[in-house]
């Protein structure tokens, strides 16, 4: 199966098929391919089938509620779902049962989504090498922390999931499993019900298999939230819509830090992808970094470190048995921070997130590899560097495959928006994505 969401939708509304059949062929996907990916802490087929047959009802009835109407959907095991643990990846949270939906589940539930159950996370949403595998080869690492998510779509496993990014935790897991995944602006999206690393860069966002299929999913999960007082009040567009209507995009090319960190596959992958993008129709020019962009790595660590310490440091004193290696090690780095080099650090990423906004000058988006490199060994979760900085800044970033490496992994790019412009960097990147018409392949069992 290699079924899109809208594809799915638009039978389910045509009534070709019903949300029953759809959620059978995600089932099957299932069964072929969790043994060896393991991409799910959490199944419930019975409660998937119960909702299913009551939404198939539903449109005998005559009530479609659109197009996530019997749609099987994926949640990262750090959103509430009501009745089901929120583990975070932690041992001792296993059984910790949510008494009530986070806010985008929610949106998601009354939208008619289907939820077959949670898939894995890296513990609490950072570093340590998850259980799951990449589908293209199960020596590699699928990314994190939205690592189960990213795997169950590249199987098929399910139609949309969701995704959280606070470092690179979206278009990262996104680009090493080939699939695509939107981090929208800071706060566009609620963190009510989310289990928190760094509040200041938390992000939820959603993962599908292509960017038409992310707008529709952001299209509901998006908006203001009285029960998240951060979450801005800012209107939110049609983003389906703005991929009707799109036209050739005007895009900033970042080269520095993006070409430095690249490997040479990468590079050559960026290279092919802006002449055929050129030849496709869209103008893409070289836009310069501002001067405090070097020292965006490092600070972003230094944030995400100490406030990631503030929410976990009385249960690491309590549990330390209970946290690996990597996520210990930030919150040591976190606790052991000066509070004047966190303060630096926070007027730097206000400051530039100003001197950001000069490069979308007469630019519909920037355009950047999302990754440095096809996915690495399954030791680590990857390297963020070409993530972070817009989990740093809070600007809109969507990944989307352009390609595939020589050794038969997925490699892809991203597109970045101005602050609140995801609909502008959607249209964008599906532009590009229908332009570059990447072959689409479905993973294989043996490598």
């Amino acid at each position: 199966m290699n079924l899109s969401l809208h594809a799915a939708a638009e039978d389910i509304r045509q009534a070709r098929r019903t949300p029953i059949d759809i959620l059978e062929d995600c089932l099957r996907q299932i069964d072929r391919y969790e043994p060896h990916v393991r991409a799910w802490v959490l199944l419930d087929r019975d409660g998937a089938r119960a909702e299913a047959e009551r939404l198939t009802r539903e449109l005998r009835q005559g009530n479609y509620r659109g197009p996530l109407h019997g749609i099987p959907i994926g949640i990262k095991d750090i959103f509430d779902v009501f009745d089901w643990p929120t583990a975070a990846g932690s041992r001792l949270w296993k059984q910790s049962v949510a008494r009530q939906d986070a806010t985008v589940v929610r949106r998601l539930r009354e939208a008619g989504a289907v939820f077959i159950g949670k898939t894995v996370t890296t513990q609490y949403a950072s570093f340590d090498p998850p259980p799951t595998r990449n589908p293209w080869h199960p020596g590699r690492t699928p990314g994190g922390s939205s690592s189960g998510s990213a795997a169950a779509l590249a199987c098929g496993m399910c139609l949309g999931a969701l995704g959280s990014q606070t470092g690179g935790s979206i278009t990262r897991p996104a680009s090493y499993c080939g699939v695509a995944g939107c981090k929208p602006t800071h706060a566009r999206v609620s963190c009510h019900g989310v289990v928190p690393l760094a509040p200041s860069m938390d992000h939820p966002g959603p993962m599908a298999t292509c960017v038409r299929d992310l707008a529709i999913l952001l299209q509901v999960i998006a908006g203001p939230d009285p029960l998240d007082p951060a979450c801005a009040d800012h209107l939110v567009p049609d983003y389906v819509a703005a991929l009707r209507h799109s036209s050739a995009p005007r895009l900033g090319r970042l080269r520095a830090l993006f070409e430095e960190k690249a490997d040479p596959e990468t590079r050559r992958m960026t290279d092919s992808v802006v002449g055929k993008l050129k030849s496709g129709g869209a103008t893409v020019v070289d836009v310069a970094l501002p001067a405090g962009f070097g020292e965006v790595l490092a600070r972003h660590r230094v944030v995400m470190a100490v406030e990631a310490a503030m929410f976990h440091e009385s249960r690491l004193r309590q549990h330390p048995e209970d946290y690996d290696p990597r996520i210990r090690s930030l919150l040591e780095e976190g606790l052991a921070c000066p509070a004047l080099e966190y303060a630096r650090c926070k007027e730097h990423q206000r400051r530039l997130r100003e001197t950001m906004l000069p490069c979308f000058e007469g630019i519909d988006g920037l355009i950047v590899p999302a990754t440095t490199g096809p996915a690495p060994d399954a030791s680590t979760t990857g390297d963020p560097a070409f993530n972070s900085p817009w989990s740093y800044t809070g600007l809109p970033a969507v990944s989307f495959v352009s390609g595939w490496s020589e050794g038969g992994l997925p490699l892809a790019v991203q597109v970045i928006g101005r602050p609140w412009g995801e609909a502008e960097a959607l249209a964008a990147a599906e532009w590009c994505e229908s332009r570059l018409a990447v072959e689409r392949r479905i993973p294989s069992l043996t490598v």
